[in-house]
């Protein structure tokens, strides 16, 4: 009888990438541990955006124009895909040094700095590079057991050195980095035209009503204006 060869499971890289990060959809889908303001700005966009579309935008499509609405869907949308991208999205997280590469450069830089006494400090370890002809100095990072780029930093709270790094910005759920960093951009851009877009026909919308029953009244008829 002839032996039944079973197939070997394939391990990805990001199930054995070593930072505070979780997966999702095969490794699609990242974002950090710390999740829960990231679910607090979904309810505080799609909770405002909701009370405009169903308070607000029936007056102002009947009494100014239907294209009111429809522009407001749209740059919802754009805002949410925006974030989703941003917070589910590789902000440019370097590999770290495999143990074979890490005691390799353990083994360069001792070399290098030689024999250090007791009690003194060792120097900062420092490579010197060139780039464009001018000299750059990267910076070893500890943990990741590299030298890092220009611009790159280590986050504390992921555990991973990224790329071009800018901060972690919880609201999103995950850093700002090389790889996400236009879409948080346009995230931020689209989200403060969208809350001026929402605030303005809040008012448009107080101010046509008060010109016939008063504004304590069209306050009163208004509920989607109590968040502002």
């Amino acid at each position: 009888m002839s032996a039944v060869m079973l197939p070997r499971k394939v391990t990805r890289k990001w199930e054995k990438l070593p930072g505070k990060n979780t997966f999702c959809c095969d490794g699609r889908v990242m974002m950090a541990r710390q999740k829960g303001v990231f679910y607090l700005t979904l309810f505080l966009i799609i909770g405002t955006c909701a009370l405009f579309f169903a308070f607000e935008c029936p007056y102002l499509a009947v009494h100014l124009s239907a294209a009111i609405p429809v522009f407001a869907v749209v740059l919802f949308l754009f805002v949410m895909a925006m974030l989703l991208r941003t917070s589910f999205s590789d902000p440019g997280v370097l590999p770290r040094a495999l143990p074979e590469e890490a005691n390799f450069i353990e083994m360069e830089i001792e070399a290098a700095n030689g024999n250090i006494q007791a009690g003194q400090r060792p120097p900062p370890r420092i490579r010197n590079v060139q780039i464009n002809n001018q000299i750059v100095k990267l910076k070893y990072c500890y943990t990741c057991k590299i030298f890092r780029p220009p611009r790159a930093s280590h986050c504390s709270i992921c555990d991973n050195c990224v790329d071009r790094f800018d901060h972690h910005c919880p609201w999103v759920g995950n850093c700002v980095g090389k790889r996400n960093y236009r879409y948080f951009y346009l995230f931020t851009l689209s989200l403060s035209l969208l809350t001026i877009y929402i605030f303005t026909f809040d008012i448009v919308h107080v101010a046509l009503r008060s010109v016939d029953s008063g504004f304590l009244n069209a306050l009163k008829e208004t509920p989607g204006t109590y968040p502002f």
